[in-house]
Protein backbone atom coordinates (compact mmCIF):
# COMPACT_ATOMS: atom_id res chain seq x y z
CA UNK A 1 0.00 0.00 0.00
CA UNK A 2 1.51 3.43 -0.80
CA UNK A 3 0.98 6.10 1.77
CA UNK A 4 2.24 9.77 1.11
CA UNK A 5 3.60 12.14 4.14
CA UNK A 6 3.86 15.75 3.38
CA UNK A 7 6.28 17.67 4.99
CA UNK A 8 5.97 21.38 6.48
CA UNK A 9 7.69 22.66 3.80
CA UNK A 10 5.80 20.95 1.14
CA UNK A 11 8.26 17.67 0.34
CA UNK A 12 6.28 14.42 0.01
CA UNK A 13 7.34 11.25 0.64
CA UNK A 14 6.11 8.28 -0.86
CA UNK A 15 6.65 4.99 0.74
CA UNK A 16 5.41 1.31 -0.23
CA UNK A 17 6.41 -1.08 2.36
CA UNK A 18 7.36 -4.66 0.87
CA UNK A 19 7.73 -6.68 3.98
CA UNK A 20 9.37 -9.65 2.26
CA UNK A 21 12.28 -8.16 1.01
CA UNK A 22 16.01 -7.39 2.30
CA UNK A 23 16.34 -4.16 0.39
CA UNK A 24 15.00 -0.47 -0.02
CA UNK A 25 15.20 1.85 -2.68
CA UNK A 26 15.25 5.27 -2.13
CA UNK A 27 14.85 8.03 -5.05
CA UNK A 28 14.79 11.68 -4.48
CA UNK A 29 12.21 13.25 -7.37
CA UNK A 30 12.75 16.64 -8.55
CA UNK A 31 10.29 18.34 -11.03
CA UNK A 32 12.65 19.95 -13.17
CA UNK A 33 13.67 18.80 -16.47
CA UNK A 34 15.18 19.44 -19.89
CA UNK A 35 11.76 21.06 -21.23
CA UNK A 36 11.68 23.41 -18.70
CA UNK A 37 15.34 25.09 -19.57
CA UNK A 38 15.37 28.19 -20.92
CA UNK A 39 17.46 28.17 -24.41
CA UNK A 40 20.76 29.19 -22.96
CA UNK A 41 20.48 26.45 -20.02
CA UNK A 42 20.11 23.60 -22.44
CA UNK A 43 21.85 20.91 -21.21
CA UNK A 44 22.18 22.21 -17.26
CA UNK A 45 19.83 19.82 -15.29
CA UNK A 46 21.68 16.98 -16.88
CA UNK A 47 24.94 18.56 -15.91
CA UNK A 48 23.54 18.89 -12.69
CA UNK A 49 22.57 15.62 -12.03
CA UNK A 50 26.14 14.45 -13.06
CA UNK A 51 28.38 17.35 -10.57
CA UNK A 52 25.56 15.87 -7.52
CA UNK A 53 28.13 13.35 -8.04
CA UNK A 54 31.43 14.94 -8.06
CA UNK A 55 31.72 16.07 -4.14
CA UNK A 56 30.07 17.77 -0.86
CA UNK A 57 31.66 20.12 1.11
CA UNK A 58 32.27 16.94 4.11
CA UNK A 59 32.76 14.09 1.18
CA UNK A 60 34.68 13.72 -2.18
CA UNK A 61 33.25 12.24 -5.41
CA UNK A 62 35.53 9.52 -4.11
CA UNK A 63 34.68 8.85 -0.75
CA UNK A 64 30.48 9.01 -2.22
CA UNK A 65 31.75 6.23 -4.27
CA UNK A 66 33.65 4.11 -1.46
CA UNK A 67 31.08 4.87 0.89
CA UNK A 68 28.12 2.73 -1.34
CA UNK A 69 30.66 0.18 -1.54
CA UNK A 70 31.26 -0.65 1.60
CA UNK A 71 27.57 -1.23 2.26
CA UNK A 72 27.00 -3.08 -1.15
CA UNK A 73 24.65 -0.14 -2.13
CA UNK A 74 23.94 1.13 -6.11
CA UNK A 75 23.42 4.87 -6.49
CA UNK A 76 22.54 6.24 -9.72
CA UNK A 77 20.64 8.76 -11.35
CA UNK A 78 18.60 10.19 -14.53
CA UNK A 79 17.27 13.23 -16.05
CA UNK A 80 14.52 13.13 -18.53
CA UNK A 81 12.65 15.44 -20.34
CA UNK A 82 10.39 16.19 -17.15
CA UNK A 83 12.31 15.12 -14.46
CA UNK A 84 15.22 14.20 -12.72
CA UNK A 85 15.77 11.34 -10.16
CA UNK A 86 18.76 10.43 -8.11
CA UNK A 87 18.53 6.83 -6.35
CA UNK A 88 19.99 4.55 -4.45
CA UNK A 89 19.08 0.59 -3.22
CA UNK A 90 20.90 -0.43 -0.49
CA UNK A 91 20.12 -3.11 2.36
CA UNK A 92 17.37 -2.41 4.49
CA UNK A 93 19.47 -1.88 7.72
CA UNK A 94 21.87 0.53 5.43
CA UNK A 95 18.24 2.99 4.91
CA UNK A 96 19.60 5.69 6.97
CA UNK A 97 23.24 5.93 5.80
CA UNK A 98 22.26 5.45 2.68
CA UNK A 99 19.51 9.06 2.67
CA UNK A 100 21.98 10.82 4.63
CA UNK A 101 24.86 10.45 1.77
CA UNK A 102 22.44 11.75 -0.94
CA UNK A 103 20.87 14.14 1.55
CA UNK A 104 24.87 15.62 1.27
CA UNK A 105 24.81 15.31 -1.98
CA UNK A 106 21.42 16.92 -2.31
CA UNK A 107 21.86 19.81 -0.39
CA UNK A 108 26.13 20.20 0.18
CA UNK A 109 27.60 19.38 -3.39
CA UNK A 110 30.11 21.73 -3.85
CA UNK A 111 30.71 22.69 -7.19
CA UNK A 112 34.61 23.38 -6.78
CA UNK A 113 35.32 24.76 -10.33
CA UNK A 114 38.41 21.77 -11.48
CA UNK A 115 35.32 19.48 -10.81
CA UNK A 116 33.32 21.58 -13.09
CA UNK A 117 35.61 21.64 -15.63
CA UNK A 118 36.72 17.57 -15.93
CA UNK A 119 32.63 16.81 -15.47
CA UNK A 120 32.07 19.17 -18.90
CA UNK A 121 34.90 17.01 -20.70
CA UNK A 122 33.22 13.97 -19.41
CA UNK A 123 29.39 15.19 -20.46
CA UNK A 124 31.04 16.84 -23.67
CA UNK A 125 32.44 13.21 -24.53
CA UNK A 126 28.64 11.86 -23.78
CA UNK A 127 27.28 14.47 -26.27
CA UNK A 128 29.90 13.54 -28.90
CA UNK A 129 29.31 9.52 -28.15
CA UNK A 130 25.49 10.06 -28.55
CA UNK A 131 25.96 12.08 -31.67
CA UNK A 132 28.63 9.03 -33.18
CA UNK A 133 25.94 6.76 -32.38
CA UNK A 134 22.91 7.35 -35.18
CA UNK A 135 20.17 5.21 -33.58
CA UNK A 136 20.70 7.70 -30.57
CA UNK A 137 21.52 10.57 -32.30
CA UNK A 138 17.95 10.45 -35.14
CA UNK A 139 16.07 10.64 -32.05
CA UNK A 140 17.50 13.81 -31.19
CA UNK A 141 16.56 15.10 -34.82
CA UNK A 142 13.26 13.97 -34.95
CA UNK A 143 12.33 15.65 -31.68
CA UNK A 144 13.99 19.23 -32.90
CA UNK A 145 11.69 18.30 -36.11
CA UNK A 146 8.39 17.63 -33.99
CA UNK A 147 9.15 20.68 -31.77
CA UNK A 148 11.50 23.34 -33.09
CA UNK A 149 10.01 26.04 -31.26
CA UNK A 150 10.16 24.25 -28.05
CA UNK A 151 12.34 23.59 -25.42
CA UNK A 152 10.50 19.58 -24.96
CA UNK A 153 12.55 19.55 -29.17
CA UNK A 154 15.85 20.03 -27.57
CA UNK A 155 18.39 17.35 -26.66
CA UNK A 156 18.58 16.75 -22.58
CA UNK A 157 22.37 16.32 -23.01
CA UNK A 158 22.23 20.47 -24.14
CA UNK A 159 24.98 21.10 -27.01
CA UNK A 160 29.02 21.58 -26.66
CA UNK A 161 28.30 25.29 -26.70
CA UNK A 162 25.79 25.95 -23.60
CA UNK A 163 27.72 23.56 -21.73
CA UNK A 164 30.24 25.66 -21.48
CA UNK A 165 28.77 28.11 -20.30
CA UNK A 166 28.00 26.31 -17.75
CA UNK A 167 29.71 27.24 -13.80
CA UNK A 168 29.15 27.28 -10.39
CA UNK A 169 27.25 30.47 -10.30
CA UNK A 170 24.49 29.36 -12.78
CA UNK A 171 23.96 26.04 -11.18
CA UNK A 172 22.71 26.91 -8.14
CA UNK A 173 20.71 29.91 -9.59
CA UNK A 174 19.18 26.90 -11.65
CA UNK A 175 18.48 24.75 -8.17
CA UNK A 176 17.21 27.78 -6.95
CA UNK A 177 14.44 27.93 -9.44
CA UNK A 178 13.80 24.25 -9.59
CA UNK A 179 14.71 22.15 -6.57
CA UNK A 180 11.95 24.15 -4.39
CA UNK A 181 11.05 21.67 -1.50
CA UNK A 182 7.06 21.57 -3.49
CA UNK A 183 9.18 20.18 -6.18
CA UNK A 184 10.75 17.40 -4.22
CA UNK A 185 9.44 13.92 -3.98
CA UNK A 186 11.06 11.43 -1.86
CA UNK A 187 10.12 8.09 -3.03
CA UNK A 188 11.10 4.73 -0.49
CA UNK A 189 9.95 0.92 -1.50
CA UNK A 190 10.88 -2.20 0.30
CA UNK A 191 11.44 -3.35 3.98
CA UNK A 192 10.89 0.48 5.23
CA UNK A 193 11.67 1.01 8.97
CA UNK A 194 10.09 3.45 10.67
CA UNK A 195 12.63 5.30 11.28
CA UNK A 196 13.67 5.48 7.73
CA UNK A 197 10.73 7.98 6.80
CA UNK A 198 11.01 10.00 10.06
CA UNK A 199 14.88 10.39 9.48
CA UNK A 200 13.70 11.60 5.76
CA UNK A 201 11.29 14.19 7.14
CA UNK A 202 14.60 15.33 9.52
CA UNK A 203 16.61 15.99 6.60
CA UNK A 204 14.37 17.00 3.60
CA UNK A 205 11.20 18.81 5.84
CA UNK A 206 12.70 22.08 6.87
CA UNK A 207 14.80 23.47 3.80
CA UNK A 208 13.26 26.51 2.42
CA UNK A 209 12.33 27.65 -1.38
CA UNK A 210 14.92 30.43 -2.51
CA UNK A 211 12.77 33.46 -3.64
CA UNK A 212 14.43 32.82 -7.33
CA UNK A 213 11.56 29.74 -7.42
CA UNK A 214 9.71 29.34 -10.75
CA UNK A 215 7.21 27.23 -11.03
CA UNK A 216 7.24 24.30 -13.50
CA UNK A 217 4.52 24.80 -16.74
CA UNK A 218 3.51 23.12 -19.28
CA UNK A 219 4.07 24.01 -22.06
CA UNK A 220 1.52 22.01 -24.72
CA UNK A 221 3.45 22.88 -27.72
CA UNK A 222 2.21 22.57 -31.41
CA UNK A 223 3.68 19.11 -33.09
CA UNK A 224 5.27 20.00 -36.46
CA UNK A 225 5.37 17.53 -39.13
CA UNK A 226 8.08 17.50 -41.43
CA UNK A 227 11.22 15.68 -42.77
CA UNK A 228 15.17 16.01 -41.65
CA UNK A 229 17.68 14.28 -43.79
CA UNK A 230 21.32 13.94 -43.11
CA UNK A 231 24.27 11.75 -44.92
CA UNK A 232 26.59 10.17 -42.99
CA UNK A 233 29.99 7.89 -43.96
CA UNK A 234 27.93 4.61 -42.01
CA UNK A 235 27.06 1.36 -44.15
CA UNK A 236 23.19 1.62 -42.92
CA UNK A 237 20.78 4.13 -42.93
CA UNK A 238 18.56 4.78 -40.07
CA UNK A 239 14.77 6.27 -39.49
CA UNK A 240 12.56 7.22 -37.28
CA UNK A 241 9.33 9.10 -37.53
CA UNK A 242 6.45 10.39 -34.89
CA UNK A 243 3.01 11.09 -34.98
CA UNK A 244 1.20 13.43 -32.66
CA UNK A 245 -0.46 11.26 -30.33
CA UNK A 246 -1.86 11.55 -26.58
CA UNK A 247 -0.53 12.40 -23.08
CA UNK A 248 -0.31 10.45 -20.26
CA UNK A 249 -3.44 11.67 -18.26
CA UNK A 250 -5.01 11.36 -21.57
CA UNK A 251 -8.38 8.87 -20.85
CA UNK A 252 -6.95 6.40 -23.81
CA UNK A 253 -3.28 6.57 -22.63
CA UNK A 254 -3.78 2.40 -21.44
CA UNK A 255 -5.37 2.13 -25.18
CA UNK A 256 -2.64 3.88 -26.19
CA UNK A 257 0.17 1.51 -24.76
CA UNK A 258 -1.42 -1.56 -25.94
CA UNK A 259 -2.27 0.13 -29.67
CA UNK A 260 1.69 0.25 -29.53
CA UNK A 261 2.65 -3.23 -28.29
CA UNK A 262 0.37 -4.25 -31.39
CA UNK A 263 1.74 -2.41 -33.82
CA UNK A 264 5.51 -2.60 -33.00
CA UNK A 265 6.45 -3.62 -29.58
CA UNK A 266 7.04 -6.91 -29.13
CA UNK A 267 8.28 -9.59 -31.62
CA UNK A 268 4.49 -10.91 -32.47
CA UNK A 269 3.68 -7.12 -33.88
CA UNK A 270 2.85 -6.26 -37.31
CA UNK A 271 5.61 -3.96 -38.06
CA UNK A 272 8.12 -6.73 -36.87
CA UNK A 273 6.32 -9.59 -38.78
CA UNK A 274 5.99 -7.48 -41.91
CA UNK A 275 9.09 -5.91 -41.73
CA UNK A 276 11.49 -8.63 -40.92
CA UNK A 277 10.08 -11.89 -40.35
CA UNK A 278 8.55 -11.96 -43.56
CA UNK A 279 10.76 -9.34 -45.60
CA UNK A 280 14.01 -9.49 -43.97
CA UNK A 281 14.63 -6.24 -44.21
CA UNK A 282 15.81 -5.25 -41.15
CA UNK A 283 17.41 -6.60 -37.91
CA UNK A 284 16.02 -3.86 -35.83
CA UNK A 285 12.32 -2.78 -36.29
CA UNK A 286 10.05 -1.39 -33.13
CA UNK A 287 7.53 1.40 -32.35
CA UNK A 288 7.13 3.04 -28.64
CA UNK A 289 4.92 5.60 -27.25
CA UNK A 290 5.71 8.88 -25.51
CA UNK A 291 3.42 10.68 -23.23
CA UNK A 292 4.22 13.41 -21.11
CA UNK A 293 1.75 15.24 -18.95
CA UNK A 294 0.85 17.39 -21.87
CA UNK A 295 1.83 15.96 -25.33
CA UNK A 296 2.77 12.66 -26.62
CA UNK A 297 3.66 10.90 -29.65
CA UNK A 298 3.37 7.71 -31.85
CA UNK A 299 7.32 6.48 -32.64
CA UNK A 300 8.76 4.44 -35.13
CA UNK A 301 12.38 3.62 -35.70
CA UNK A 302 14.46 0.98 -38.00
CA UNK A 303 17.28 0.88 -39.36
CA UNK A 304 18.32 -1.28 -42.85
CA UNK A 305 20.85 -1.62 -45.59
CA UNK A 306 21.16 1.84 -48.16
CA UNK A 307 19.45 -0.20 -50.98
CA UNK A 308 16.53 -1.39 -48.96
CA UNK A 309 15.49 2.24 -47.57
CA UNK A 310 13.17 3.01 -49.78
CA UNK A 311 10.94 -0.85 -49.26
CA UNK A 312 11.35 -0.32 -45.97
CA UNK A 313 9.43 3.07 -45.97
CA UNK A 314 7.07 1.32 -48.12
CA UNK A 315 6.64 -1.29 -46.01
CA UNK A 316 5.97 0.57 -42.86
CA UNK A 317 3.83 2.87 -44.93
CA UNK A 318 1.51 -0.20 -45.99
CA UNK A 319 1.12 -1.48 -42.57
CA UNK A 320 0.36 1.66 -41.19
CA UNK A 321 -2.06 2.01 -44.13
CA UNK A 322 -3.75 -1.52 -43.50
CA UNK A 323 -4.44 -0.98 -39.68
CA UNK A 324 -6.44 2.63 -40.68
CA UNK A 325 -8.50 0.68 -43.33
CA UNK A 326 -9.20 -2.54 -42.00
CA UNK A 327 -8.50 -2.00 -38.06
CA UNK A 328 -7.05 -4.81 -35.32
CA UNK A 329 -8.54 -7.80 -34.45
CA UNK A 330 -9.65 -8.99 -31.06
CA UNK A 331 -6.83 -11.82 -30.96
CA UNK A 332 -4.63 -8.70 -31.28
CA UNK A 333 -5.71 -6.56 -28.81
CA UNK A 334 -6.49 -9.46 -25.99
CA UNK A 335 -2.70 -10.50 -26.72
CA UNK A 336 -1.46 -7.27 -25.86
CA UNK A 337 -3.62 -7.29 -23.02
CA UNK A 338 -1.97 -9.85 -21.59
CA UNK A 339 1.38 -8.70 -22.58
CA UNK A 340 1.02 -5.31 -20.44
CA UNK A 341 -0.58 -6.89 -17.51
CA UNK A 342 2.32 -9.63 -17.61
CA UNK A 343 4.83 -6.00 -17.37
CA UNK A 344 2.95 -4.57 -14.42
CA UNK A 345 2.66 -7.53 -12.60
CA UNK A 346 6.48 -8.63 -13.27
CA UNK A 347 7.24 -5.33 -12.74
CA UNK A 348 6.22 -4.83 -8.94
CA UNK A 349 8.94 -7.60 -7.97
CA UNK A 350 11.28 -5.20 -8.81
CA UNK A 351 11.79 -2.26 -5.54
CA UNK A 352 13.47 0.45 -8.17
CA UNK A 353 10.49 -0.17 -10.38
CA UNK A 354 8.22 0.50 -7.38
CA UNK A 355 10.04 3.60 -6.69
CA UNK A 356 10.22 4.59 -10.25
CA UNK A 357 6.19 4.08 -10.50
CA UNK A 358 5.10 6.24 -7.30
CA UNK A 359 8.02 9.17 -7.07
CA UNK A 360 6.47 9.44 -11.04
CA UNK A 361 2.97 9.25 -9.70
CA UNK A 362 3.35 11.84 -7.45
CA UNK A 363 4.93 14.17 -9.51
CA UNK A 364 2.58 14.35 -12.31
CA UNK A 365 -1.25 13.04 -11.22
CA UNK A 366 -0.67 13.41 -7.48
CA UNK A 367 -2.69 10.22 -6.32
CA UNK A 368 -1.59 6.77 -7.04
CA UNK A 369 -3.48 3.89 -8.76
CA UNK A 370 -3.44 0.22 -6.85
CA UNK A 371 -1.77 -2.49 -9.09
CA UNK A 372 -5.58 -4.17 -9.42
CA UNK A 373 -6.60 -0.44 -10.51
CA UNK A 374 -4.05 -0.61 -13.43
CA UNK A 375 -4.94 -4.71 -14.37
CA UNK A 376 -8.93 -3.13 -14.07
CA UNK A 377 -8.13 -0.10 -16.42
CA UNK A 378 -5.83 -2.56 -18.71
CA UNK A 379 -8.84 -5.08 -19.23
CA UNK A 380 -11.05 -2.56 -19.64
CA UNK A 381 -9.93 -1.29 -22.83
CA UNK A 382 -11.97 -1.73 -25.82
CA UNK A 383 -11.76 -2.37 -29.65
CA UNK A 384 -13.82 1.16 -30.03
CA UNK A 385 -10.64 2.89 -28.03
CA UNK A 386 -8.08 1.73 -29.74
CA UNK A 387 -9.83 1.95 -33.50
CA UNK A 388 -10.80 5.38 -32.25
CA UNK A 389 -6.58 6.08 -31.46
CA UNK A 390 -5.84 4.81 -34.65
CA UNK A 391 -8.23 7.49 -36.67
CA UNK A 392 -6.98 10.02 -34.09
CA UNK A 393 -2.80 9.27 -34.37
CA UNK A 394 -2.25 7.52 -37.53
CA UNK A 395 -4.01 9.68 -40.22
CA UNK A 396 -2.11 12.46 -39.16
CA UNK A 397 0.84 14.47 -40.91
CA UNK A 398 3.91 12.59 -39.36
CA UNK A 399 7.77 13.87 -38.87
CA UNK A 400 10.37 11.89 -40.02
CA UNK A 401 13.86 11.90 -39.59
CA UNK A 402 16.61 9.80 -41.65
CA UNK A 403 20.10 8.88 -41.65
CA UNK A 404 21.54 7.63 -45.05
CA UNK A 405 24.71 5.93 -44.77
CA UNK A 406 27.11 6.58 -47.85
CA UNK A 407 28.69 3.50 -48.23
CA UNK A 408 28.06 1.69 -51.51
CA UNK A 409 25.72 -1.81 -50.77
CA UNK A 410 27.82 -4.61 -52.30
Amino acid sequence: MVQIYTCQNGVRIVSEHVPYVRSVTIGIWVDAGSRYELPHENGITHFIEHMLFKGTHTRSARQIAEEFDRIGGEINAFTSKENTCYYTKVLDHHGEHAIDILADMFFNSAFREDDLERERQVVGEEILMSEDAADDDINEKLWYEMYPKDALGLPILGFEETLATFDADMIRNYMDKHYAPENVVISVAGNIAPSLIRHIETLFGHYERSEKFVKSVLTYPEFTAGRYTQERDIEQSHVAMSYPAISCKDRDFYPFVALNNLIGGNMSSRLFQDVREDRGLAYSIFSYETAYADVGAFSIYSSTTNKQMPLLLETIDATLRDIVENGITYEELTNAKEQLKASVVLGIESMETRMSRNGKAELIFGHHKTIDDVLAGVDAISMEACDRLIHQILTKDRAIAIIEGTEQDE
